[in-house]
């Protein structure tokens, strides 16, 4: 299949994180046109912006796709939504979060889709497994996601087992 790379960001902290995450990787490589090339390990980090939840587990997935980024946002969007994600408020506890990182070189900015995901370069819970599953990644207008990694302030992650 010839297509397009993209990577996508993972995380939960509600209804056993870990098992939300592995079973996100594998559909994600069943969505139509898409086959999963990578996947991370999963991290625990604390949660941002809204601080009185659980902490997260979160990890990145690479794939290959046909999929135009609009429709792979829409297929991630069902997927959330069959892990029962709801939207109460800005960054809430939330069972699965998909988000497109990055999808090839492109610099995208549309309502509900920007891309490169525009606080990724900030956030040491997307660029360190991003960076464990493509350490030479670089960020479109912003650069090496290691330089990003290194500006950023918080504390390394800690690896979680893949058992559930």
């Amino acid at each position: 299949m010839t297509g397009h790379i993209a990577f996508i960001g993972l995380g939960s902290n509600l209804e056993n994180p870990r098992s939300q995450l592995l079973r996100a990787f594998a559909e994600i490589g069943e969505l139509p046109e898409t086959r999963l090339i990578a996947r991370s390990s999963l991290y625990r980090s604390a949660p941002v912006g809204y601080t009185d939840q659980p902490e997260f587990a979160n990890a990145v997935a690479k794939i290959g796709t046909t999929l135009t980024p609009e429709v792979l946002l829409q297929a991630l969007l069902g997927i959330e939504h069959r892990h029962g994600r709801e939207r109460s408020f800005r960054n809430a506890p939330r069972t699965l979060d998909l988000d497109v990182l990055l999808y090839d070189d492109v610099q995208l900015h549309e309502h509900g889709l920007t891309i490169p995901h525009p606080q990724m370069h900030l956030r040491t819970f997307v660029l360190q497994p991003l960076l464990e599953i493509e350490p030479d990644c670089n960020i479109p207008a912003l650069g090496l996601a290691q330089r990003a990694l290194q500006a950023c302030h918080g504390p390394v992650l800690e690896k979680l087992a893949d058992v559930v």
